[in-house]
């Protein structure tokens, strides 16, 4: 293992933090992780890195410090407090928050930590669990240049197109738009698998060719396998969608953007939730057109 690569303090070892901690481990990186399931820490014991009873052990001695936890109220448990990472970090550590939550959740972490002499960027990320895994995500970045420049070697372990779209708080504008496009482009594509299937096309074949035209797609390629065999086995949890949804109305609203398609989208994400199948991928989007042209599912 290279000596000269910072140490690095991993906090958050969900579906995506598991796969994306263990790559940075393959890298060479010296990774220790905290999370609420021990069963977690001891996969990334398992993988070759170490694992912390607290943040504050996780964070004590690492160069750079990663959270990627669901939403804003986790990202500010574990940044504050007496035993978060603010107060237990050591000065001149980067914190790179991964999860997806506000922009102003971003903005005001960061001012937090100026005053404590820890650099702060956000970089949430795109492509699911099979991009963590693959190490393919799309990252983008907000914050210093300076920062980013010294956070993209690690970064490149984990994705593939790696971006610093603005000061503090744009990496999570940029993802809430990613979410809105995906969303819209994941109800587009289940309207047309219910229309292909009630017309009596080979669903399989059409949605090989569509995808080899205009409407193809990243998002048609990744979930065609969970439309045609109905398999929503989560990859991304309708759950975080809605949260994601409700960060980019939110956003929307408080720069004057007008999301009409996505405000419906976002309503028929919520209730998906609502009829109990918050816990299932964001292409069991496909759930809700099937009731809604008299399927039973």
């Amino acid at each position: 293992m290279s000596t000269n690569l910072p140490k690095v303090a991993w906090i958050g070892l969900g579906i995506m933090g598991s796969p994306m901690s263990e790559n940075l481990v393959e890298a060479g990186y010296q990774v220790t992780g905290y999370t609420l399931e021990q069963d977690k820490v001891d996969r990334l014991v398992a993988a070759g890195g170490k694992g912390a009873a607290s943040i504050a052990e996780a964070v004590r001695d690492a160069d750079v410090v990663i959270t990627m936890v669901p939403a804003s109220p986790q990202v500010e448990a574990i940044a504050y407090g007496p035993d978060g990472i603010l107060e237990n970090a050591r000065q001149g550590a980067l914190l790179i928050d991964m999860s997806s939550i506000t922009p102003q959740t971003s903005v005001d972490l960061a001012s937090n930590a100026k005053d404590k002499g820890i650099r702060v960027l956000d970089a949430p990320v795109s492509g699911g669990e099979a991009g963590a895994i693959e190490a393919v995500l799309s990252i983008m970045v907000g914050g210093e240049q300076t920062d980013f420049d010294a956070a993209k070697p690690l970064l490149d372990a984990l994705g593939k197109t790696i971006v610093l779209c603005g000061p503090h708080g744009s990496g999570q504008t940029v993802k809430a738009a990613n979410q809105l496009i995906v969303a819209v482009n994941i109800q587009a594509c289940a309207e047309a698998v219910v229309f292909l299937e009630k017309s009596g096309v080979d669903l399989a074949a059409a949605l090989d060719v569509l995808n080899g035209g205009l409407a193809g797609s990243t998002v048609l390629t990744r979930k065609r396998d969970n439309f045609l065999k109905r398999d929503f086995a989560p990859g991304f949890r309708i759950d975080l969608h809605h949260k994601d949804m409700g960060i980019v109305t939110d956003a929307a609203r408080n720069v004057g953007a007008a999301l009409p398609v996505g405000g419906v989208v976002a309503q028929l994400v919520a209730s998906l939730r609502a009829q109990g199948d918050g816990g299932l991928d964001h292409s069991a989007l496909l759930r809700s057109v099937e009731r809604l042209s008299g399927s039973q599912v």
